[in-house]
């Protein structure tokens, strides 16, 4: 008879940041990159925020793949369908565990913002409502809020959180189905969402992502 059998072990994980951690910093960003990306190359949509008083950090999904063949580029992923409550709590704990390791050396008064892209959407909201981390802005951008969550039981948390949905009015991934479905779930959830539109696809737009900052963040 087989026997099914699960063993937590100790993995690197990788990840990437712009900007030196220290008390003169004032806004943190923290960036989760979507499905068959890299966080090396993610980081640096966001260059445009590095002012001396920005830090960026940008972790790496824990699931690494070939997009195509074998010779293809590897790339990384955050999560499948199969065991995926294990790998939602090894990335929750990753995450969290960059947190913990960054936020006590920047200033009390450190704007904290949480950017999830596409897949990276999801990986966000997962680890804010399994640990629970102190931040003022969630921005699901390119992605939705996950819908098999209760957001309700946790309503106080979001008290004093500012969340954003932003997306490109060409992007292909999001149909017209799809973003209904995703203002049903946010309507569903009673989620108070700011919606933020950009003329672009499925990708942070550079241009973008600074319009957006000295809109809602500035």
């Amino acid at each position: 008879m087989v026997t099914h059998h699960k063993l937590s072990v100790t993995r690197t994980a990788h990840y990437y940041t712009l900007g030196t951690p220290g008390k003169h910093i004032k806004k943190v960003w923290i960036v989760a990159h979507g499905y068959g990306q890299l966080a090396s190359t993610f980081i640096h949509r966001f260059e445009g925020l590095d002012d001396g008083e920005t830090l960026i950090i940008a972790p790496e999904g824990l699931s690494k793949f070939y997009w195509g063949k074998f010779t293809g580029k590897v790339v990384a992923s955050w999560m499948t369908s199969g065991d995926r409550l294990d790998e939602i709590a090894d990335y929750t704990n990753y995450l969290q565990q960059i947190y913990e390791q960054y936020v006590p050396q920047l200033s009390e008064e450190v704007e904290i913002t949480v950017l999830g892209f596409s897949q990276g959407c999801a990986t966000v909201v997962r680890w804010a409502l399994a640990k629970f981390p102190h931040f003022h802005n969630l921005i699901c951008w390119a992605g939705s809020f996950p819908e098999d969550i209760s957001y309700h039981e946790q309503a106080n948390y979001w008290e004093d959180k500012k969340l954003y949905f932003a997306y490109g009015t060409a992007d292909p991934l999001l149909s017209e189905k799809r973003l209904k479905w995703s203002f049903d779930v946010i309507k569903d959830k009673q989620l108070e969402v700011t919606t933020f539109t950009f003329d672009g696809k499925h990708e942070v737009d550079k241009e973008a992502l600074t319009t957006f900052e000295n809109l809602h963040l500035s």
